[in-house]
């Protein structure tokens, strides 16, 4: 498909730019919709004069419904945008990006979604159905392990994932951590449910504390309801995380100013599994919590790492210097293209 593009483009480039500045006014209604068209000019920086020739034509063609309140896409349109996604990522050289990062991180695997998710939050909609499509091609014939954290990435993800076919419906999800303290939609109990939930599993919940203290911990590592999930935890046979920005995720935890400081004057920029990295990528300090830790990973057969926007682009970097070669990056292309641009390990 890739070099029947690059012939096409190389005989009508004049079509193809055609092809791809419709396509994208249709995925950018489909992502503000009901939207109008101010609005919309402003946000594809084009005049209302040429945004109103274009979106007269696809109203012709049944693409585009206008109302009051705005412009929306059909059921034909929706559709059209989901076929065309993958032609047109390959048409703007995505895939091409997702090799050169996937060399650059040492991982396996990179996909990149259209969009960035810093500046339109539909973009993370995406996230879920990738996620979705990677479980399905990855998972074995068999009944799986999935071992999830939380997080608003996560929990974003989890909302538009999809039911699986029939023969990998007995997947049991698992928060992949505690995470009693955080907002209740974002803890991996809630989003480890939800992916259960929605795409026809079960899940097990670990009901423990995000932080505790050395004693605690090894307090609760005693106990019965602990010890089976973490067991569980052990045979995953896949792990669903996401990247933070360090000073970000921080605060979220309510860390103290001390340890504000302290991140500040290690030059922290990312985190992980409770753990947190300078801009080389070297661990700078840990938090004590029961679940999955990072050496772990390695012995996981599949790893989706899911963040996106280009402000996580040092994130992403600095955590991946630690990624099991058998990671999948599903990012988007804010993200890519800044770390592309010589974003430093």
């Amino acid at each position: 498909m890739e070099k029947e593009l690059q012939l096409l483009q190389t005989i009508a480039p004049d079509i193809m730019d055609v092809v791809q500045e419709r396509f994208t006014i249709l995925r950018q209604i489909h992502w503000m919709a009901p939207v109008g068209r101010r609005p919309l000019a402003e946000r594809l920086h084009m005049s209302e004069r040429a945004l109103r020739t274009e979106t007269d034509l696809l109203r012709q063609l049944n693409l585009i419904d206008s109302s009051k309140s705005g412009m929306t896409l059909t059921t034909q349109g929706v559709d059209l945008v989901r076929e065309l996604e993958d032609v047109m990522s390959q048409l703007s050289g995505m895939k091409k990006m997702e090799k050169e990062l996937a060399t650059l991180l040492n991982i396996e695997k990179v996909i990149i979604v259209a969009g960035d998710s810093d500046v339109d939050a539909k973009v993370f909609e995406k996230f879920g159905q990738v996620v979705t499509d990677s479980l399905k091609m990855l998972l074995p014939d068999r009944d799986n392990i999935i071992a999830v954290m939380g997080g608003t990435t996560m929990a974003a993800v989890a909302n538009q994932m999809t039911p699986f076919s029939e023969h990998v419906q007995n997947n049991i999800f698992v928060p992949a951590r505690g995470g009693i303290g955080e907002a209740v939609d974002i803890q991996a109990n809630s989003v480890s449910e939800m992916m259960a939930n929605r795409t026809g599993g079960t899940s097990r919940p670990l009901y423990v504390p995000e932080r505790v203290s050395q004693e605690t911990y090894n307090s609760l590592l005693q106990e019965p309801f602990v010890h089976q999930v973490l067991d569980l935890i052990k045979e995953a046979t896949c792990v669903i995380h996401s990247i933070g920005r360090a000073m970000h995720m921080a605060k979220r935890r309510g860390m103290s100013a001390q340890e504000l400081e302290m991140l500040k004057e290690k030059h922290a920029v990312s985190e992980a599994f409770g753990y947190f990295f300078n801009e080389e990528g070297e661990i700078v300090y840990k938090i004590p919590r029961i679940g999955l830790q990072l050496k772990e990973l390695e012995e996981v057969p599949y790893v989706l790492a899911v963040t996106g926007g280009s402000r996580k682009a040092e994130a992403i970097t600095s955590y991946m210097t630690h990624a099991p070669h058998q990671t999948w990056l599903i990012t988007d292309e804010g993200a890519a293209n800044q770390i592309l641009k010589g974003v430093t390990l």
